[in-house]
């Protein structure tokens, strides 16, 4: 049974929040309703939020105090699981937004248990993917805590059909809250692996996804003219250098995203297909997850077989789903991930790269020693590699199929 604003008298209620015009909205409702809110914030290095601590001051006239949780971390090693399963949803884009709320609720849960929180609130909306991840995630994390989603509430909807009466709302207490800026026409989630833009003007499959202005770097266009090079050190299909200099998952998304951005990489488009059946259209930028997820790929491509590439291609494509439908912390999940690791143990190497108005072209592997790449074996000229006379034994045999299915009329053109 959804829980309704009524539903909250006796509980007290975790908010997640932006400290957008939402969140101020929905914690300013709960506050004047007389229910125990407390606000939680969580801290993914953003990369649109100059100050994330600013979001408290936001917060603060709503009448709601907000904990900040410092999920950096957590993020960052969420984004380097991501690149090693390669887990791209539809439009082969990486799933920012997804893995994020996986990170995000598992992160808050535990500082809301901390303030004896029993129902988690979050903004989604009703229409969308993250109501359902931020309602899973709590389920399978905490499945003794309730959840309240207001904008499934018809109380709330009847109240604000739109983000004009939220801000006429706010004003009606002192709280400036514009409905929105004039130059920005769509929403915005942001964290360390990316940023996903839609809804609004974007909503129209007609607007051309470069009103976007990247907030992590550039569009092709506008990149530089010179190429950039760029050599990344991976062990066990993990990024542990970028040019020469050590890094942690957080360091190492920072830096990539610099080197990424500047040169218009990772500015993708989806006309996706949402958890409950309709279809989403999204701009993404994850300059980042590009950068480091293409050079895993040069790198896999040298150490696994071609029967190991097909079943790794499935798991991914598995993971991928179960982070978008948000179910990362299932079983189904976790075990695709332990098999990802098997094949990502001999996946250690120097890859080289250049990045060019939004392309990454290889350059070199290097160190490399699980490599099955034999220079000799593929050789167009003659080497001591595999002998091509030898290869007439194998013709052979594939031609006693190939005339059986001849004889019998099982090709037929």
């Amino acid at each position: 049974m959804a829980l309704t604003l009524h539903d909250l008298k006796h509980e007290k209620v975790g908010a997640c929040v932006s400290g957008g015009l939402d969140s101020r909205t929905i914690a300013k409702v709960l506050t004047e309703d007389g229910v125990d809110v407390v606000a939680f914030t969580a801290d993914l290095g953003q990369p649109d939020e100059v100050d994330i601590a600013d979001i408290r001051k936001r917060m603060k006239p709503c009448g709601v105090d907000t904990i900040l949780v410092d999920l950096k971390r957590e993020m960052g090693e969420a984004c380097f699981e991501v690149i090693e399963a390669q887990a791209m949803y539809d439009g082969g884009y990486w799933n920012s937004t997804g893995i994020g709320r996986a990170v995000t609720v598992r992160g808050l849960i535990g500082a809301m248990h901390k303030q004896r929180c029993t129902v988690l609130s979050h903004g989604a909306t009703g229409r969308g993917n993250d109501q359902m991840r931020f309602e899973r995630y709590t389920n399978v994390l905490a499945p003794k805590m309730k959840v309240y989603a207001p904008w499934r509430d018809p109380e709330l909807l009847a109240l604000f059909p739109g983000r004009t009466q939220m801000a006429v709302y706010l004003a009606s207490f002192g709280i400036p809250a514009p409905a929105g800026k004039k130059d920005k026409k769509y929403s915005t989630d942001a964290n360390l692996a990316g940023l996903s833009h839609e809804a609004e003007d974007l909503e129209s499959i007609e607007t051309p996804m470069t009103i976007v202005t990247p907030t992590m770097g550039v569009w092709p266009m506008q990149a530089p003219d010179k190429p950039e090079k760029v050599t990344i050190r991976f062990e066990k299909g993990r990024a542990v250098a970028i040019n020469g200099k050590a890094v942690d998952p957080v360091r190492a998304m920072i830096l990539a995203n610099t080197l990424g951005g500047r040169n218009g990489v990772g500015m993708k488009h989806a006309l996706e297909n949402r958890i409950i059946g309709t279809k989403s259209r999204g701009v993404y930028e994850a300059p980042g997850m590009e950068l480091l997820g293409t050079a895993l790929r040069f790198l896999y491509q040298a150490v696994l077989d071609r029967r190991a590439t097909a079943l790794f291609q499935q798991l991914s494509k598995l993971v991928a789903d179960q982070i978008y439908d948000g179910r990362y912390y299932d079983p189904m999940t976790q075990a695709a991930r332990a098999a990802i690791r098997v094949f990502a143990r001999p996946a250690s190497g120097t890859v080289a790269v250049s990045l060019y108005k939004g392309n990454i072209f290889f350059h070199a592997l290097s160190d490399c020693p699980a490599s099955l790449y034999n220079e000799a074996d593929s050789s167009m000229e003659a080497s001591n590699g595999l002998n091509p006379v030898s290869s007439q034994g194998f013709a052979e045999i594939q031609s006693v199929e190939a005339r059986m299915m001849a004889v019998a009329r099982q090709i037929r053109l």
